[in-house]
């Protein structure tokens, strides 16, 4: 059965805070290895974790931590490794009453090498690059005041209609946020610019942003994406978050944090920012808190553990009560 497709004029009543369609794989982690991989020998790592992954299923997970009502569209392989996904969705109280059953397809797999500073990352996408528009419950994704996307490029059979799917959104009263994630095809296909004039909040780290604008340099390829998307955020790693609006911008520091790893780390700062931004907080405290879930997601293996762990939800939890709550946008 789909949902009923909302009234544009009841946003406040809707089933969801935020909506999501994207992917969802298993992430290995593998810690203690050489940047240099030599064929032919056996290199022992020193450690290791399993852990849900995929950009969609990350933000998915740590926007329901973070207390928002989540409806999460995805794959749903028969395998061993997609029951394992699905039940660290459910217990971080993900909705996926509208996911995609694909019994005989596979479960994909990124195995992350984690370098003192850099890392390896080897991808089999599976069922991810199966999910295509005729799958979507539009009733379902519709029934939410913020619509979020992720990983544009890597759902294939999706993409070519993705501003469509935006644009029926839009008709409804949704706002929308996108992370376009990298291109593994690289060819950075210049259609994604018709999604960007129906997107409210475009959420590129530095590099992408510079593919998506066709610059060479940030600071170029700033001024061409402010005067496309209404807010701009670009994620810089150690040096913090900008926001960019077509007359103002915002700079956030980075938060602190011992770092296990990075993976995830850009999907938590997007579950933390969209939980403020939805809320009416201004955009300095929105950056703040995306930088802090940032960091915190970086301070335990893969990008779901941290939100998981009691002590740092509180943190994250105690931040949220700097800003007295305000209603859901």
């Amino acid at each position: 059965m789909t949902d009923p497709i909302p009234n544009p004029q009841d946003r406040a009543q809707r089933r969801f805070d935020v909506t999501l369609v994207g992917d969802t794989n298993l992430d290995l982690l593998l810690y203690g290895l050489p940047e240099e991989l030599p064929c032919e020998d056996e290199l022992l790592a020193n450690g290791m974790a399993i852990r849900v992954g995929g950009s969609g299923a990350i933000t998915a997970h740590n926007l329901a931590s973070l207390g928002n009502k989540v409806g999460f569209v995805t794959t749903v392989p028969g395998d061993d490794f997609g029951s394992l996904c699905q039940a660290e969705l459910h217990r971080a109280g993900v909705d996926l009453s509208s996911s995609v059953p694909l019994q005989d397809s596979r479960t994909g797999v990124t195995v992350h090498l984690q370098h003192k500073v850099l890392r390896h990352m080897f991808t089999y996408a599976g069922a991810t690059f199966q999910l295509a528009f005729d799958h979507l419950d539009f009733g379902y994704l519709s029934n939410s005041r913020h619509f979020h996307m992720s990983s544009y490029y890597l759902q294939r059979a999706l993409t070519p209609r993705i501003p469509e799917l935006f644009r029926k959104l839009k008709a409804v009263g949704l706002t929308i946020s996108l992370d376009p994630n990298d291109d593994p095809a690289h060819t950075w296909n210049r259609s994604i610019l018709e999604a960007l004039e129906l997107v409210d909040v475009l959420m590129p780290n530095e590099r992408e942003a510079c593919l998506i604008a066709g610059e060479p340099t940030l600071e170029r390829a700033i001024p061409v994406l402010r005067n496309v998307v209404p807010l701009l955020i670009i994620k810089r790693g150690a040096k913090g978050a900008s926001a960019f609006t077509a007359h103002d911008e915002w700079h956030a520091p980075a938060g602190n944090a011992k770092m296990i790893d990075a993976v995830g780390a850009g999907d938590s700062f997007n579950a933390g920012f969209l939980h403020a931004w939805i809320r009416g907080w201004g955009i300095d405290r929105a950056l703040a808190l995306g930088n802090l879930s940032g960091a915190i997601s970086t301070s335990m293996s893969g990008g779901t553990a941290a939100f998981c762990n009691g002590d740092s939800l509180q943190a994250l939890r105690n931040a949220c009560e700097i800003v007295p709550p305000q209603p859901v946008i």
